[in-house]
């Protein structure tokens, strides 16, 4: 009965992801060619595109649509400001377009198509509709529509993010990676990830992959992202994902964020090499991280915010729940789990983010924080 009782939710969250993640894809590749108005700054100057509005109303919709206006709260972190000001028509449009584009091809991935296409209002009603707060009690969706915008407009790795919250725990996580190739033999660690090398011709790495999970399953599983007009009954195989099993600091791959504003890179850093990691850092844009560590691709992701910044739920709810599953560990740099109750960001985070593929690691890191934490600067 507990395997039921989440059924729909998954089932509809995979495939509104699924559907998101095209969207992305098609905006993603006319991005270059029409820049000045596919990316808009935000208050905070990082780029905000028709990729973030236009999956934030496509899923919106979609939940709402299943669920009733009634019975879904969203957790987002875009709004409409920005698209509501009067130089921003053209933005707007394009935004309506890829809604309505996207949700053309709604019965490939096992939706029922609309009748007719959405109006602006309707757009503008679906974005504005994600304004829940969060909190300790309730049901309510935590949508990060394009995490790792700056990957996205770079071409290189972002992640949907999508998860299902229920009186402050995270139950369901899903995580589409449009650029991140089902097979680990395509990545490259220690180098931007080349689209143009002959591995990027095929199709396999064009599907990206997606992964899912449901609190207390004890698995956590992958499928290809749907690729052009195939349908999604023909391709929704899943296999199980597991973390990696390396425990030796000397054999692990840890991961870190590629941006340096928002974390301490230098006490990553030296942590690593005080627990003895010796192979290069993964550093890579998003929640790909988690799904990295998730299917067994690295071994640590370490994230040590520089004071003064917070963590908000949407950067890591869907991500934590898949890399539970998959059997790693993910706690704040004490030890302890992270608090989703406390509304839209991590409060109560103790110096920062721990995600390990198992306890041994993670005994020995959170041993090195409280070592050198005193030393440090932060």
């Amino acid at each position: 009965m507990e395997d039921e009782k989440y059924a729909k939710e998954l089932d509809v969250a995979v495939k509104a992801v699924h559907m998101a993640c095209s969207l992305c894809r098609r905006v993603q590749r006319g991005l270059v060619s029409r820049a000045g108005d596919a990316v808009k700054s935000k208050e905070d100057d990082s780029p905000v595109t028709v990729a973030d509005w236009g999956v934030q109303a496509t899923i919106s919709w979609l939940l709402t649509e299943v669920f009733g206006s009634q019975s879904v709260s969203i957790v987002a972190e875009e709004d409409v400001q920005a698209l509501s000001k009067s130089d921003s028509a053209g933005l707007l449009a394009a935004v309506v377009d890829a809604v309505n584009e996207c949700l053309d091809n709604a019965p490939n991935f096992g939706l029922h198509k609309l009748d007719k296409h959405l109006t602006t209002q309707e757009v503008l009603e679906a974005i504005k509709r994600c304004n829940s707060a969060g909190g300790p009690e309730g049901r309510y969706w935590v949508l990060d529509p394009v995490d790792g915008t700056l990957g996205f407009v770079r071409g290189n790795q972002y992640a949907v993010a999508l998860a299902l919250i229920e009186d402050g725990e995270v139950i369901i996580g899903v995580l589409g990676c449009p650029n991140y190739p089902m097979k680990k033999e395509w990545l490259n660690y220690h180098h931007h990830y080349y689209q143009s090398t002959s591995a990027a011709t095929d199709d396999s790495w064009e599907k990206g992959c997606l992964m899912y999970a449901r609190r207390g399953s004890g698995k956590a599983w992958m499928q290809p992202l749907l690729h052009g007009d195939v349908n999604i009954e023909s391709q929704y195989e899943a296999r199980l994902i597991r973390v990696s099993s390396v425990d030796d600091p000397a054999q692990a791959t840890f991961c870190e964020p590629v941006e340096k504003a928002n974390s301490n890179q230098s006490f990553t850093a030296g942590l690593a090499h005080s627990v003895g990691f010796r192979k290069q850092p993964l550093r890579v844009y998003s929640m790909v991280k988690y799904a990295a560590i998730a299917r067994g691709d690295a071994e640590v992701f370490m994230k040590f915010a520089r004071c003064g910044y917070k963590e908000k739920i949407w950067d890591h709810a869907a991500g934590v729940v898949i890399v539970q599953e998959a059997g790693g560990v993910v706690t704040d740099a004490g030890g302890k789990p992270l608090d989703f109750s406390r509304g839209v960001y991590l409060e109560g985070l103790d110096r920062g983010i721990i995600v390990c593929c198992g306890s041994i690691l993670h005994e020995k890191i959170i041993g090195a924080v409280y070592a050198s934490w005193d030393s440090s600067n932060l």
